[in-house]
This record gives structure tokens, sequence and C-alpha cells, in this order.
């Protein structure tokens, strides 16, 4: 390890005891804390440059060091490296110092020439320097982020005052590596209107980054706390969606997410500074102002890197993105139900109809605006379309047990239908169960009773029954099946009885009531 340089005060102060003081080396060595040869050395500095006392009293250290000091000889010259192109590099997935450095030794001898005898630093002084150079960038804390890794969301304090007497909200997202930047004019700071925002902000960037860092909002964050906040339902189906994470920052700790808070200030600047003599009826328009503008502030060149935040977002972040869903997220709310005895569900007074395997069981529905899906233990089993029908029901006809599903097959037509082709007494009677009924619903079960005697006695008996029942003027299901227990069905009504009255002194005959 060299050895610490000597500070200039010190060395001021050893040439001031020996021209002035006229003190031996080793004295002056002693007293200041230094060696002995380092007194022999610049004393013979300061003679070789024929200096005295008067004159290095009235130098500053600044020109007393260019006095004693050599200038650095033409092959000691070292190449200085693009400090602001290897701080973005540092930003790529996977780059380290280690790998630029070799890099800039590479570059550096393919240069070397005799009209440019120049050397690349070593690796310790080549770090050195660029922590430097990042120190320089901004007296703070520097934050390093990958590419890809990290997009940091929040409002802007600002707002954009509408004719109508309502406010615009502008929000605010800003990748981590590039800085890139998007802002949207919202209706309010709802949950919908956060989630909605940065689902339009992930399709402006074209992909979906790593993790998303918000701001502490009461309408993402269900319950705040240092270690482990809670997000709502709503933030978590979002992340989920897009396959991401969302991670909000601490509450009162704007560092956390000093990236987006720094375009928030270049926002305010830039884009709401040159509307402010504008009026909007609409955040449509709002909108529309900010496109043009915000497309400027992202292709301004910066200040002490090279390039813009668009280009810094081609050349890092974009080719680090994961792909954006098929299918943009949509709103959805989420509330716990029970299945009903009936294999339904109720929302908003609508029935919806689930596997009958479910029944009792406790499902959670997400509803979007025009889907409501069913989730047991986080796995879809049922989805419809939202019907606002109160009092309706949608149902699908595999959800119901078998003998559910079958009766639920049944209609007047077909059960009149079944009648004809048993025959045509037997549709006369399921035509006057229907008829009889103030609606044909209540005539299921006893058509459906017809069937079942069907089954039991055949249909050519169920036929004969229904003539019999329709010559004794009657058409209920009881009588038609004690005719059928009975074996009355059986019985030739067209064979001539054998019988006859007997004569008798009581029996008047028909003469006497003429």
């Amino acid at each position: 390890m060299p050895a610490a340089r000597i500070n200039m005060r010190k060395l001021k102060d050893a040439l001031r005891l020996k021209f002035e003081g006229r003190h031996s080396h080793q004295y002056i060595a002693a007293a200041l804390g230094i060696s002995k040869g380092v007194v022999t050395k610049y004393v013979g500095l300061a003679v070789a440059a024929g200096l005295d006392w008067a004159q290095l009293a009235a130098m500053d250290e600044a020109t007393l060091e260019r006095r004693l000091l050599p200038a650095p000889r033409p092959g000691d010259m070292y190449a200085v490296p693009d400090w602001g192109r290897i701080h973005q590099e540092l930003r790529r997935k996977g780059m380290t110092l280690s790998l630029l450095w070799e890099e800039y030794c590479a570059e550096v001898g393919e240069r070397h020439c005799a009209e440019h005898p120049v050397k690349p630093w070593r690796y310790s002084q080549f770090c050195e320097n660029y922590r430097r150079f990042a120190k320089s960038l901004k007296r703070s804390m520097r934050q390093s982020h990958r590419a890809g890794e990290k997009l940091f969301i929040d409002f802007a304090g600002p707002t954009v005052t509408l004719t109508d007497g309502g406010q615009a909200n502008i929000f605010v997202a800003a990748m981590g590596a590039s800085g890139y930047c998007f802002a949207l004019a919202t209706k309010g700071q709802t949950a919908a209107d956060w989630l909605d925002a940065t689902a339009q902000a992930l399709s402006f960037y074209g992909g979906v980054p790593e993790l998303i860092v918000p701001d502490n909002p009461r309408a993402l964050v269900r319950q705040a706390n240092r270690y482990e906040p809670q997000l709502s339902e709503s933030a978590l189906d979002f992340a989920r969606h897009y396959g991401c994470s969302m991670l909000p920052a601490r509450a009162y700790h704007p560092q956390d997410k000093a990236k987006v808070e720094m375009s928030v200030q270049l926002v305010e600047r830039w884009i709401l500074a040159r509307l402010r003599k504008q009026r909007f009826a609409s955040v449509q328009q709002v909108n529309e102002a900010i496109a043009p503008l915000l497309t400027y502030l992202n292709e301004r060149a910066f200040q002490k890197l090279p390039g813009c935040r668009a280009s810094a977002f081609a050349q890092l972040d974009a080719p680090a993105l994961k792909a954006l869903p098929a299918q943009r997220w949509e709103w959805a709310i989420f509330k716990t139900v029970r299945v009903h005895v009936d294999s339904h569900v109720q929302f908003e007074g609508h029935f919806y109809s689930v596997p009958n395997a479910l029944v009792g069981q406790i499902l959670e529905l997400r509803v979007t605006a025009n889907v409501l899906e069913m989730l047991h233990r986080g796995h879809r089993v049922a989805s419809h379309a939202r019907c606002a029908h109160k009092g309706g029901y949608t149902t699908v006809a595999e959800h119901l047990p078998e003998r559910h599903r079958q009766h639920a097959q049944w209609s007047p037509e077909r059960l009149l239908l079944w009648g004809q082709r048993i025959g045509q007494h037997c549709a006369h009677v399921v035509q006057r169960m229907l008829e009889r009924q103030r609606h044909p619903e209540h005539a299921y079960r006893a058509c459906l009773g017809l069937l079942n005697l069907s089954r039991r006695f055949g249909e050519q008996r169920l036929e004969a029954a229904c003539a019999m029942a329709c010559e004794l003027g009657t058409t209920r299901f009881t009588h038609i099946r004690d005719i059928l227990v009975n074996r009355r069905d059986l019985i030739d009504a067209r064979a001539p009885s054998a019988w006859s009255a007997p004569l008798h002194a009581h029996v008047r005959g028909p003469g006497y009531y003429q």
C-alpha cells in the first residue's frame, strides 16, 4: 500500500523551521512527526527551485505544490475513461466495475501509440476515481438500481383545475435504472385510479418490472407496517396478474422512492408549469396536453451523463423488462360468499350457479365490470357474465346434481312429445294436467309421475289406464295410479257382460218411470 501523501501545510511548517528557524533536519522531523528523509527531500526541492522563505510564505498550498513537485512525465499520463458511460453501464444486470476496468484497459491499449503515450489506471485507482465521480453527481445517498428491476409510482402534489370545478390528479411513474418518466391525469386517487394508472404505465413501458414500489397509500395498503405491510386484495390481484411484486415504501420516508420524487419534481417544472394558463374541461383533455410535453421531458439531455431518459431506457430497462400479459388487468373487487343448497351464490340480488360439490363451502368472488369469477382456495371453479337482473338466475346445467339437471331439462313441449310417443290418451292426460294448473311448471311433478308409471307398468298399460281415466272424466295422477295398481286396465271393457238382473217383485222395471 503506498504511503500517505504529506500534508502541504505540514510541509510548509517544515520549510519555515529550516529557512527561518535554522533548525536541523532531525529536530524538524521530531517536532512535526515526519521522517528525516522527507525533510531532506523537500528542503532540497525548495533550494533547487531557488525559493527562499519570503517567497514560500507568500504562496498558497496549491502554488507551493506546483513549484516543488515535478510535472508528470509523458510516460506517466493516464487515460481518463468516460465516467458517465461507466455509471450507466453499471445499472445493467450482472455488470461489475471489474469487467468495465478490463474493457477500459483493452480500449486504452488499442489507442496507445507514440503520439498518444497513455496507460490505463490500475484497478484500485480506477475504482477510487469512479467513486469520486459518483459522489460528485449529488451530495446524497446513491441508490443503485438494476435494469428492469423497479418501477416507482406516486401522485404529484399539485393538481389541474377543471372548468366544472373538479380536480385532475397527476400520476407519475419512473423506472429505477433509466428514470424514464410516465405521467397521467386521473379523476382521483382511489385504489381503482392507482391500479388503472399503473396498468397504463406498464403499457407505456411495454413490459413489466420485477418490483413496483408505490407510496404507502391507504387505497392500496390494508395494514401499514414498517417491515411487513399488507396490501389490499385488489393490489395483490394486480401483482398476480402481471407476475410481479408490489412493495410499498416506508411511511414518511420519501428517500425510499427518490427516483419518482425527482420525476414528480420534473413533471411539475416541465409539464404542469407549462399548463398553468390553460383551461381544461375534462381529464381526457389534460392527458392530451400532457402527451407531447412528456415526450419532450424524456428526450431532454442529461446534464452530467450521456444521452437522455429515452435513450437510457432503450439501452437499459427495455431489454430487461418481462413481457406484458395477453390481456390488460381489469379492476376487480372481492367478496366472500357461501354456496346455497341449490348450488347458487348471490351477488347484488342475482344468483349464479357453482358446481354442486361445493354446496355449503365458502368461496371468494372476483368481480369485474363484466365477469364474475368464483374462487375456491385460489382456484377458479366457475365463471359467469355479470347480470343486473335482481332475483334472476344464471345457471349452468353441468353445475347441478343429476336429478336436478334432469328436472331442469323438462318443459311443457317436451312433456307433450313424451305423451304423444306413448299414445293419444296419454298425451290428452298430459295436456289436461298442464292446463289445469295456473302455471305449467306446477304440473311437472304429476307428469314426471306418469313417466315413472310407464317404467313400472309399461307404456301399453299406461296408455290403457289413461284411456280408462278419460272415459271416467279424470286426469289425476292418483286415479291413474290406482287403475294400474288395481289392474283395472287389464279388464276388457268391450266384452259383453253375461249378468242380467233377475225378476223380482220389488223390482219395478223401467216402465214404472215412464
